[in-house]
């Protein structure tokens, strides 16, 4: 049986995803791979995990992208910084530009060998709009960060399907299926409950990968669903 992984935010650690890889999961091109968003910023090499993923596809192996918020913060500050226009010789200042810097959008600037975002090159961003803000399964949603139970329809919010943190998941809204997400960095601790409490409705996977310097953080995750086994690799990018 093909196997069916998952694996949460890598922020620019490309070493450790290349050892969760080549070391830990050790994919075959028959199963199947659910990456939930948040390549970039942070971590020292966004390019090269980048590079890591879309060669993924262009060797056929089966996988599906989620969008994440550090994803959508360069696709909206690049398209802010494209439409500015100078006035009497000043180029007025790109809000979101700042926003993301103050998130980890430097790093992923130098990674990249860019100093101008007008620069950034433009296969990255297509790539990054083409990918998907959530996937359903048979028994689970994948998601970035979670859904907006508020809402009648809550697969109409894509913003919280970003950017959302704290909200009370309505099963029924969601077909009684559980929820796995990342965007939230939580405990090794808990991550494992999370995943053997079959009465919890979402398992938040993000360990926080690029925070090795807090206890119990520090790793990028990959949570097998056939099985509901988790493999841990921890960071070597630091």
């Amino acid at each position: 049986m093909a196997k069916r992984w998952v694996i949460p935010d890598i922020h620019g650690c490309a070493k450790t995803l290349v050892g969760l890889f080549d070391y830990m999961i050790r994919p075959s091109k028959h199963d199947r791979l659910y990456f939930l968003g948040d390549y970039i910023d942070r971590g020292p090499s966004s390019k090269e995990v980048i590079d890591f993923l879309m060669q993924l596809q262009k060797d056929d192996y089966e996988v599906r992208f989620i969008m994440g918020n550090h994803e959508d913060y360069l696709i909206k500050a690049y398209e802010e910084e494209l439409q500015l226009k100078s006035f009497l010789g000043f180029r007025k200042a790109n809000k979101k530009k700042k926003e993301w810097f103050a998130f980890g959008g430097k790093e992923t600037m130098e990674s990249f060998g860019v100093k101008k975002l007008a620069d950034f090159p433009e296969k990255y961003i297509e790539w990054m709009r083409k990918l998907e803000y959530y996937i359903e399964l048979d028994e689970f949603y994948l998601v970035h960060a979670g859904f907006n139970f508020r809402k009648e329809n809550p697969f109409e919010d894509k913003n919280s399907m970003l950017w959302v943190r704290d909200y009370n998941i309505r099963p029924e809204k969601v077909r009684n299926k559980r929820i796995i997400h990342g965007h939230m960095p939580v405990s090794h601790e808990f991550i494992d409950m999370n995943i053997k409490n079959n009465k919890m409705w979402f398992i938040d996977l993000d360990n926080g990968c690029y925070m090795n310097d807090r206890e119990g953080f520090g790793n990028l995750i990959a949570l097998e669903l056939n099985s509901m086994e988790y493999t841990v690799q921890y960071n070597l990018d630091f």
